[in-house]
């Protein structure tokens, strides 16, 4: 599957909240999630600009791996992700084969249904509020029009800039090292 997204950081949840009722979009769920990343013992993923995390959230547990970003507009890339039994299994596995825990990444999420979009706001602990808005793709033939909807659909919500590539993960990293 490729994933579309684009994340912008926003003035306020209330604020975008009540912008897309107006606009039709659908709250749909509500959860906690941590993020636990994971370095290589044999890529460095931050020179490619991959992730491997295990995702825990209200009812579910994942491993994802998110390959390199396909172009410069968008945080476009191509996502593997299955669902687990348990997170500690899992963390055991990866640090026994080499790999290391390298941060949590705590976040409460509000999501929106809006045509084929997901729309997340996410409050995300150590940073300022922001909106992702994505489409999952099949293949990626078409990432290319999916971004151009994306930053469209922003628009239409009053966004025009602060727009962001890097993870979650990578923001915060950068904090501490400011």
């Amino acid at each position: 599957m490729i994933e579309v997204e684009v994340k912008a950081e926003i003035n306020s949840f209330k604020e975008m909240e009540t912008k897309l009722e107006k606009l039709g979009a659908k709250k749909s769920k509500k959860e906690i999630q941590e993020d636990i990343y994971f370095a290589s013992p044999i890529v460095d993923f931050a020179e490619t600009d991959e992730a491997l995390r295990i995702r825990s959230t209200n009812n579910n547990t994942f491993i994802t791996y998110k390959g390199p970003k396909l172009n410069d507009k968008a945080k476009t890339r191509k996502e593997v992700e299955m669902t687990i039994e348990s997170a500690k299994k899992a963390k055991d596995i990866f640090e026994e084969i080499g790999f290391r825990e390298v941060r949590s990444v705590k976040k409460n999420r509000q999501y929106y249904t809006y045509k084929n979009f997901e729309i997340s706001l996410d409050d995300v602990e150590g940073l300022r509020p922001y909106m992702e808005i994505e489409i999952a793709l099949e293949d990626n033939n078409n990432y290319s029009d999916a971004q151009d909807e994306i930053f469209k659909l922003f628009e239409k919500l009053g966004i025009t800039d602060g727009f962001e590539r890097t993870s979650y993960l990578e923001l915060l990293e950068n904090l501490n090292n400011d």
